[in-house]
């Protein structure tokens, strides 16, 4: 698997909207908020695609939930990476529990739900990755940076499975 990060300007949804046709893409916004340029995409984004959010005390997981959900009802989103300064994939968590029609009890060192409701969920399943240690994370899979590169578009991070060795280890690769 191989997901892309592109760090671009508000007014590339074009070309980002493109560049999803041949990748999967995490969109983050380099001159604005993403959850808003890429709202302002959803004329052009045909493709799903998913967006890089960061959160921490100034910008809530569980506002980042409410947020992506109402994305995901304008725009096509498959997929949402959470960075945060610390305990990236406890935020992811607390995201992944609001991305649900039920009620949300839930207790980590980042939050504590009770009772709280985000209704309704995304039509489509939305993937909760995190961010942490320069890896991609969901469950038990994790994807590292193979490649970087700078475009007229933007930053381009290319992040590509890793075998559970090289894992173990802290080195990147692909075992494609």
């Amino acid at each position: 698997m191989e997901l892309v990060r592109v760090v671009a300007g508000r007014a590339r949804g074009a070309e980002v909207a493109e560049l999803a046709h041949a990748h999967q893409l995490l969109v983050r916004c380099a001159d604005g908020d993403t959850i808003m340029v890429v709202a302002s995409w959803h004329k052009e984004l045909t493709t799903p695609v998913g967006v890089w959010l960061i959160v921490g005390a100034g910008y809530r997981a569980q506002l980042a939930a409410r947020d992506l959900k109402t994305l995901a009802a304008l725009a096509p989103i498959s997929r949402v990476v959470i960075e945060a300064p610390s305990r990236s994939s406890e935020h992811a968590a607390v995201v992944e529990a609001m991305l649900t029609n039920d009620e949300v009890n839930f207790v980590n060192d980042v939050a504590t739900l009770r009772g709280a409701f985000n209704r309704p969920a995304p039509a489509s399943p939305i993937e909760v990755w995190s961010y942490e240690d320069e890896r991609l994370t969901r469950g038990d899979r994790s994807l590292a940076p193979v490649r970087h590169e700078a475009s007229d578009l933007g930053e381009l991070t290319y992040f590509a499975s890793v075998s559970r060795a090289d894992a173990r280890f802290g080195r990147g690769g692909s075992s494609r």
